[in-house]
């Protein structure tokens, strides 16, 4: 989970200026941590404590207003409705990680990664990106390699992962679908090297960085199975100390 929230941090202040490059900083004084981390801790405290996803997602909106949150998840969280909105945007797939690594079966890690969407996104497109990304998780944490991957994602959600990044960057648009950014997300981790490289490929397509490394890193983190502790450290550090105690447990949770 800690990659999810890593690629959130560095990608935040690319989200209104793209770029096309893999050569940045991955810190300054602009950057920080948004709605993505808020929401996929919001998912690890519902686990940790069998919470309805709903409850959650609301609490933590209640609780980090300001994070950057979408407008139509806005009026959803800020209201008292439950129905669900119908979204295929990508905010599914960038909280969905804590699943990926809770559960001990594919099975599960699909219907909870379904049920974790569809109280906001209950489109067919936004549970989809969701299962995607959780299934991805869990195939690496099991220690597939990346062909294995790519394959089982293909076939079960008819994701066309056989572009290379430097085919789909020099036309990218900055895109907020499931479909049209949760694959993106996952070639960037497909041809990435190591945690920080799957970050920088996701911000270098110059289109929702945040999000899309926030997915990048959530699948990098459990193939590569570590990343340097200063980039670990500095993204703890960003939390404040509430949201950093929900990751502390979390992950004792699932190393037990």
């Amino acid at each position: 989970m800690i990659g999810a929230l890593l690629g959130d941090f560095v990608g935040s202040r690319f989200e209104s200026a793209p770029i096309k490059s893999k050569d940045f900083s991955l810190f300054t004084s602009k950057n920080s941590i948004t709605d993505d981390s808020v929401l996929t801790i919001a998912i690890a405290d519902s686990l940790m404590n069998d919470t309805p996803y709903s409850q959650n997602l609301k609490a933590y909106y209640q609780l980090y207003s300001r994070a950057g949150f979408g407008a139509s998840f806005h009026i959803w969280a800020s209201s008292d409705q439950e129905v669900p909105y119908y979204s295929f945007g990508n905010g599914s797939a960038m909280r969905v990680s804590p699943v990926g690594w809770y559960f001990d079966t594919l099975e599960e890690v699909l219907e909870q990664s379904r049920k974790s969407a569809e109280v906001t996104h209950n489109h067919p497109e936004g549970i989809k990106g969701a299962q995607a990304i959780a299934a991805a998780i869990f195939l690496s944490r099991h220690n597939l390699g990346k062909q294995d991957i790519k394959q089982e994602i293909e076939s079960r959600f008819q994701y066309d992962l056989s572009r290379s990044l430097g085919e789909i960057r020099p036309e990218y648009e900055f895109d907020v679908t499931c479909q049209g950014s949760v694959p993106e997300s996952i070639i960037c981790f497909l041809e990435s090297e190591d945690v920080e490289d799957a970050i920088r490929n996701a911000v270098s397509l110059g289109g929702d960085s945040d999000t899309q490394a926030c997915i990048a890193g959530s699948i990098a983190e459990a193939y590569y199975e570590t990343m340097p502790q200063e980039l670990k450290k500095k993204v703890l550090n960003s939390l404040d100390s509430f949201l950093y105690q929900k990751v502390m447990d979390f992950m004792q949770t699932i190393d037990q």
